[in-house]
């Protein structure tokens, strides 16, 4: 949000684009009624009007799916402002921990772009293999100083792993997700996002100006998530003691968000389960939702991407791969009808394909933002199910 200044007795919105962003219709200057709940344009009804979504399944004027998938993901992909990075070599550098309950634990280094190198844990179960694979994707929750932790119980630091468990008791029913899924035979992955862990942390306020830095220099910090992500899959995904047809993305929250990211932007991963991030665009552009406080939102904001796509139009991409979507009721994020309108896109996505069996959509009464072990033991189940 821009912050105000009060020049004589006209308050006018600091910041060079200010007095033209925030006016309204007639108006010469920026008043306060030009803002609803403080961020949000009195014009942005309007503005949701005019989004169209031109280039979603069923209102693109292709009708060949593969023809459609290839260019919503061309698409996609050119709004990241980040390059394709496949020809950049992963060389992985690989330390042994100690053992868990039926696995072995590893930290590994990674290069994931040409500029980030990123460290990670491990979780390989105890056998021949190949085994299936799970890539999971830590959540944002505005607490940086644990990334991957939130998912991998860590096993060489003390004060992140009271931080870690501190976090799991809060929305995980204690668990960590990545033993969880070891410990019933899957082979895991979790990295670092920019700003956790070993790759932060950032502050609150600091999103926002990394965001800044990283458009000034013609990139984008969902752009670089969004690469990183879909890097991380294909390196899972060829690992010796990996089956790379069975590699799932799996994650809560932002995590969820970025597991049907992955999946729409990566042919590596064959099935994707996402908790607590699916809503339609214009049912989260409301006053009161936490997108509109900027910040946070910068790691899923692709710059005009809203001109072709809706959020869940980008999440068929993945059609008719199985696909798990569940979210809470009371979930505060994301309201009711947001989730519904995007889970009724997904289903006639998925239903055009004959592949409605393959997609699963639920709405938990009674429960908020949370991963709770019911949930969990859902995801595991239909993993199982698809993968096995």
């Amino acid at each position: 949000m821009t912050a105000r200044e009060p020049l004589g007795r006209r308050t006018f919105v600091a910041g060079a684009a200010g007095a033209a962003l925030f006016t309204g219709a007639g108006a010469g200057t920026a008043r306060a009624e030009d803002l609803v709940g403080g961020n949000l344009l009195d014009f942005h009804q309007a503005l949701k009007d005019e989004l169209r979504f031109p280039l979603a399944w069923g209102t693109s004027p292709q009708r060949d799916f593969r023809a459609w998938r290839r260019t919503a993901r061309r698409t996609a992909e050119d709004h990241l402002l980040v390059d394709d990075q496949q020809g950049t070599p992963y060389d992985p550098e690989f330390t042994d921990g100690p053992d868990g309950d039926g696995y072995r634990r590893q930290s590994v280094t990674v290069s994931l772009t040409r500029h980030t190198r990123v460290r990670g844990s491990l979780l390989v179960p105890h056998g021949a293999g190949p085994f299936p694979a799970v890539l999971l994707l830590h959540d944002h929750g505005a607490k940086f100083d644990i990334g991957k932790e939130k998912c991998v119980r860590p096993w060489d630091d003390e004060t992140r792993l009271a931080s870690a468990q501190a976090w799991a008791d809060k929305l995980l029913s204690s668990r960590f997700v990545g033993d969880e899924l070891a410990r019933r035979g899957y082979a895991v992955l979790c990295l670092d996002a920019l700003g956790w862990g070993d790759r932060g942390p950032v502050s609150y306020e600091q999103q926002q100006a990394l965001a800044a830095n990283l458009y000034n220099l013609g990139s984008s910090l969902a752009g670089l998530t969004a690469r990183e992500d879909a890097r991380a899959a294909g390196f899972l995904a060829g690992l010796d003691h990996v089956d790379a047809r069975r590699v799932a993305a799996v994650g809560f929250s932002m995590g969820g968000y970025r597991a049907w990211q992955t999946a729409a932007l990566s042919d590596d991963v064959a099935a994707a389960a996402s908790v607590c991030w699916m809503t339609g665009l214009k049912e989260m552009m409301v006053p009161g939702n936490n997108t509109l406080r900027g910040q946070s939102a910068y790691y899923m904001l692709h710059p005009g991407l809203a001109r072709h796509l809706d959020i869940p139009d980008v999440a068929s991409i993945a059609a008719p791969r199985p696909m798990y979507f569940v979210d809470g009721e009371q979930d505060t994020l994301f309201t009711p009808d947001g989730v519904t309108a995007a889970y009724a896109k997904l289903r006639a996505v998925w239903d055009s394909r004959r592949a409605g069996h393959r997609l699963r959509t639920e709405l938990w009464p009674g429960v908020g933002h949370v991963f709770t072990a019911p949930m969990q033991d859902e995801v595991f189940t239909w993993l199982d199910s698809v993968l096995r």
